[in-house]
């Protein structure tokens, strides 16, 4: 009769764990959820350059190098360009830009960078004569 009763208790525990961790994984599920609706997604479109590249528009997920360099996100195959001119990065739900120590510099809206810069909605990355426009939503 005690064996019954042991077993019984067992499977009772076996089951409530299992409604337990089903219940910590929905919730988690529901808070990653809940953070993504929150989160900004950031656009890099080409609107100014060589036509191979107008219209080009990256998500940015991580940094986005811009260069010269075949191994770079965005390619921009001109001599006044560096191998490695500028990389934008995420930091939190904000991006920056910074020059990677370029001859010819990096410009936001203008203004040529002397170290990273927050970028905004609608800023304009000048790369030489490309334009690269920065949106969010």
């Amino acid at each position: 009769m005690i064996d019954v009763v042991l077993l019984a208790g067992r499977l009772l525990f076996v089951a409530l764990l299992f409604v337990f961790l089903f219940a910590v994984m929905r919730t988690g599920i529901g808070l990653v959820r809940g953070q993504r609706k929150k989160e900004r997604t950031w656009n890099l479109s080409v609107e100014k350059g060589p036509k191979e590249l107008r219209g080009v528009s990256i998500v940015v997920r991580g940094p986005v190098i811009v260069g010269r360099s075949p191994n770079a996100d965005i390619v921009i195959g001109a001599g006044y360009v560096s191998a490695r001119h500028a990389r934008f990065t995420l930091m939190g739900q904000n991006l920056f830009v910074e020059d990677l120590g370029s001859t010819n510099g990096t410009a936001v809206n203008g203004q040529l960078l002397n170290g990273p810069s927050a970028l905004r909605n609608n800023d304009i990355v000048n790369v030489g004569d490309v334009a690269i426009r920065v949106r969010h939503s």
